[in-house]
């Protein structure tokens, strides 16, 4: 009877609430931090900044699975509980690791490393050869220069879906930027996802293991190929249309040695009722 009954813990709504705080926080971060890159550096050092900004934040990924890594091989009520009497091991298929424990030590370091943004100038001076039309800031200016010499009548506020079927749907580039995006970031997060429970399910391995092997193996190359990417754009000086070439072989690459992951795996295990009958 009492496995029957309902949960009755809500901490599910302070992690969903936490996270929604963080992705606040974090938002800003890339596109308010390449705009400021883009308006205060030199155009052909861009590209590496860039680069280093988005290797930088793989790294974080890197270091959360580590972290999980470690927390999961501490039990769940560490400092409730003595460690004298827990009596199954990681490897023990009841065994529960320390998973709040990440989220605390996670939350504590985004809150000091946040503290330094405070102290950022408000604006920088801008390279002498740089062309003030080109960076968002000039641009900026023009704008507001051009509309306030527009009459009120022009000077409307436009609706959202208009501004959005007009001036982004409506731009082709950006429409299938948006595509690739989209695509690129849900097999990337799938595989991020899936990848450490089918390592454990496929291969035996515990959950501190999988997390520590997914965070050594899959996010290093990532950053490295990010940050090569962006030093190859500097080394050439990549027209759009040829950083479009680059980006696109690359991509059909890495599509095609990806489907080499359909040939790896092991049988699936024996399970009454499920891949074999109950006789």
């Amino acid at each position: 009877a009492g496995c029957e009954k309902e949960p009755s813990s809500y901490m599910w709504i302070y992690i969903l609430l936490g996270n929604m705080l963080r992705g606040i926080g974090e938002t800003p971060i890339t596109p308010l931090g390449i705009s400021y890159l883009d308006d205060f550096a030199k155009e052909e050092n861009v590209p590496v900044y860039v680069a280093c900004l988005h290797t930088i934040a793989m790294m974080g990924p890197m270091f959360g699975f580590l972290l999980g890594s470690l927390c999961a091989r501490l039990y769940v009520d560490i400092g409730f509980v003595d460690p004298g009497s827990i009596t199954i091991t990681p490897q023990d298929s009841r065994w529960v690791g320390a998973w709040w424990l990440g989220f605390l030590i996670g939350g504590a370091t985004s809150f000091l490393s946040a503290i330094p943004f405070c102290f950022l100038p408000k604006s920088l001076k801008k390279p002498e050869e740089a062309n003030k039309d080109k960076t968002s800031h000039g641009l900026l200016e023009n704008t507001g220069a051009v509309r306030n010499k527009l009459s009120p009548e022009k000077t409307k506020p436009r609706k959202w879906s208009v501004m959005l079927k007009g001036k982004l749907l409506g731009n082709r580039m950006y429409f299938t930027f948006l595509c690739c995006s989209l695509l690129q970031f849900s097999s990337f997060i799938g595989f991020v996802t899936y990848k450490p429970k089918y390592m454990e399910q496929q291969y035996g391995q515990s959950t501190s293991k999988s997390n520590f092997l997914i965070g050594m193996t899959s996010l290093p190359p990532v950053g490295l190929g990010i940050f090569l990417g962006g030093l190859i754009m500097k080394k050439y000086k990549l027209s759009i249309i040829g950083a479009t070439k680059f980006s696109f072989t690359m991509s059909f690459l890495s599509y095609a040695i990806g489907l080499l992951h359909f040939f790896v795996g092991c049988d699936n295990h024996v399970v009454a009722g499920m891949t074999v009958s109950y006789e």
